[in-house]
């Protein structure tokens, strides 16, 4: 029998209580478009054994990452994890822990947690950093937050070179706010003027400044004018990084005057695994860590004087009144965090700095053999494991054909941004430590067939 706790009258009673005829629309915000009018085309139902042969078929079909030569990168990179990661993150007081609210039995959980803020605040040049977020387009939304909750502002201006996923969660995370969100959309080139965009004939209301480093195309470029500027007009300047690798080599956001650093970390210590999971990065400097989102490790001594380490500040909902949150993520990505924070310890600052030089060194090797193809255009001036050509035609059913002869050649900027034409001859293209010789002259080879 069906478990029905609810009668009809309580329902009724539910939707009046709070404002509304039917249940349809507690699904207003949803577009017509993604919601389903009829039941998928999946069978019914089926015994275990049947189920576990379907999904076995359907997960044959999939090709494993060290398969096929790829390219792909657009904010998901493929790198090596050493095995050492899996091997400890599955160690039973790590996969089996989750909030550590009882110090005096959950150390090494707060340790490590610890170690990781530790090693983020370090490599993105800021004073602190919190216990990780879901990842990098939610942490990048909180930083939003936050910078209004600070400079009490309204205004947020986005860089044309931030992420076009990111820009749309900053856009439906501050729906029902009273914000504004303004700025260019996605473009290459890097000629936004975006200090001028502080004010804009707005009487100085800007609350923040959000710009992506390496951008969106893979451009790099030096923040500390932009950072000056948003200082000069009381902003903050918040910088998000899709490639976390690339602090290994690049100077610091911290360090050119960025106020709040968000970013994904999944490239160290996690694996793409076919699409998650991610892993947000945040950190901002001291004078604001009581604003900031999600929860923090501290380091303190117990009543015999021995070090140890205690849930310092959790303005989340789940731990204060909803009112007084700075957010309402309630759980972190902890298990990620670890991965993290083992690989990046595995790696040591040197090792760190070598796997950013190999990822730099081999993309620039790739994007000078592409460049010299007939029709094909560098666009970048400056990056570090990826950036953007120019294709004599649109890029998607270049990339479409290569991916049927077993070669992912990149991303077309077109599949992220679908609604600008003026983009559809753009290809994103990242190199990473995994890619080889072997795979360069293969996609080189098929570009010149393709074109």
């Amino acid at each position: 029998m069906r478990y029905l706790p609810l009668t009809d009258g309580d329902r009724a009673e539910m939707l009046a209580a709070i404002g509304v005829d039917d249940i349809d629309a507690l699904f207003k915000d949803i577009p017509e478009s993604a919601r389903l009018t009829e039941l998928l085309d999946l069978p019914l139902h089926s015994g275990e054994i049947e189920v576990e042969r379907a999904l076995e078929a359907m997960a044959a079909k999939n090709l494993a990452a060290g398969d096929v030569p790829s390219f792909l990168g657009a904010g998901a990179y493929r790198h090596h994890v050493p095995a050492a990661v899996d091997a400890l993150i599955q160690r039973g007081e790590f996969l089996t822990s989750y909030t550590p609210y009882q110090p005096e039995i959950s150390q090494g959980t707060l340790q490590s947690l610890f170690e990781f803020q530790t090693q983020v605040a370090l490599i993105t040049g800021l004073d602190v950093a919190n216990a990780s977020m879901y990842d990098g387009a939610t942490a990048c939304a909180e930083a939003v937050y936050m910078a209004a909750r600070i400079t009490r502002r309204g205004r947020v201006v986005v860089s044309g070179g931030l992420h076009p996923q990111y820009r749309e969660v900053i856009e439906t995370a501050t729906r029902f706010l009273p914000h504004e969100i303004a700025g260019p959309p996605v473009q290459v080139g890097g000629t936004e003027d975006l200090a001028a965009l502080l004010d804009d004939g707005h009487g100085g209301d800007c609350a923040c400044v959000v710009v992506q480093y390496p951008d969106f195309f893979g451009e790099l470029r030096d923040l500390t004018a932009l950072a000056r500027a948003c200082h000069d007009a009381g902003a903050l300047l918040i910088v998000a990084v899709n490639e976390v690798v690339a602090l290994g080599l690049v100077r610091s956001p911290g360090h050119m005057g960025a106020d709040i650093v968000v970013g994904e970390g999944k490239s160290l210590g996690n694996a793409l695994n076919f699409g998650g999971p991610y892993l947000g990065l945040f950190a901002c400097r001291d004078r604001h860590v009581r604003q900031m989102p999600g929860r923090l490790i501290g380091e303190t001594v117990d009543v015999d004087g021995n070090r140890g380490w205690v849930l310092t500040l959790a303005t989340r909902e789940q731990h204060i009144r909803r009112e007084k949150a700075t957010s309402n993520i309630c759980t972190n990505s902890g298990l990620c965090a670890l991965a993290f924070s083992i690989h990046l310890s595995l790696l040591g600052e040197d090792g760190f700095t070598r796997l950013a030089r190999i990822n730099h060194a081999m993309a620039v090797t790739l994007a000078g053999r592409l460049g010299e193809l007939d029709g094909v255009e560098l666009l970048n001036d400056a990056f570090f494991n990826e950036f953007t050509l120019r294709l004599p035609g649109a890029a998607a059913p270049i990339v479409d054909s290569l991916a049927e002869k077993g070669i992912l050649a990149g991303v077309p900027v077109s599949r992220l941004c679908p609604d600008d034409p003026g983009l559809a001859d753009l290809l994103l293209v990242a190199v990473t430590e995994t890619t080889t010789d072997d795979h360069m002259d293969c996609l080189v080879q098929a570009m010149t067939e393709a074109l």
